[in-house]
């Protein structure tokens, strides 16, 4: 499978064209950012990193029931994907209150919630990803009501799963997100990736984190933070 003409370049990910109209192929870059890009740097081998334990985690998802835009793993940063159109939202999921929540809402850090709080934000980085609710979301035509439904459906099934699965590897889960996407038939799919870029988790014990704050707050080398994650997949 051959890259057609780049059709996207992110953060983190490139988008190139393939010769079928609904498949597409996503790169992963070794980029990092952080605070919508304001801080940035590069990391050999992240993106090879990023690829894998997301495939990890999509294959796990996949066979839990959960639908997603993977089709297959191309090699060690290339996936082929199905081609969607991706809802302009950040879809949030907290389970452990820390970051942005607790600067918002002045709770403290650590409080594990009863039950975990569902949060979507306009994705777009001119406006710097305000959070907004369902009525916003439908008014601004970013998804209809029946669609906002259909997202927080699955991804508090993803939630659960998710849980179970870092937990397995001892380590909680304490907050991500993810963004969903539609295909030209309609069908909601989980899209882009899901890594420690994207979640935040803490060492069941210890609480040491093992995600891209390491990176945000300078507190531990983000290549040695992500492979020893990828030790514990490997492992289970």
């Amino acid at each position: 499978m051959e890259k057609g003409k780049l059709l996207y370049d992110g953060k983190a990910k490139q988008v190139y064209a393939t010769d079928k109209e609904d498949e597409i192929i996503m790169h992963y870059k070794d980029d990092a950012t952080a605070g919508n890009g304001v801080k940035h740097d590069q990391f050999a081998g992240k993106g090879v990193l990023n690829h894998t334990i997301s495939g990890i985690i999509f294959d796990m998802l996949t066979e839990a029931g959960i639908k997603t835009h993977l089709i297959k793993k191309l090699d060690d940063r290339d996936d082929l994907v199905k081609k969607v159109k991706i809802f302009p939202l950040e879809v949030i999921i907290r389970n452990i209150t820390t970051g942005s929540f607790c600067k918002r809402t002045g709770c403290p850090e650590g409080l594990v919630l009863d039950e975990p709080i569902f949060e979507i934000s306009y994705k777009n980085d001119e406006y710097g990803d305000p959070l907004i609710n369902e009525d916003h979301a439908v008014a601004m035509k970013l998804c209809t009501r029946e669609e906002y439904a259909k997202i927080k459906e699955e991804t508090l099934k993803i939630n659960a799963l998710l849980k179970e699965f870092f937990l397995s590897l001892n380590l909680k889960l304490v907050d991500f997100k993810i963004e969903f996407g539609k295909t030209a038939d309609g069908e909601i799919l989980l899209a882009d990736e899901i890594s420690p870029d994207s979640c935040r988790l803490w060492d069941v014990n210890t609480n040491q984190k093992y995600d891209k704050d390491v990176f945000r707050q300078d507190i531990g080398d983000l290549i040695e933070t992500y492979k020893a994650v990828l030790a514990r997949m490997e492992k289970k």
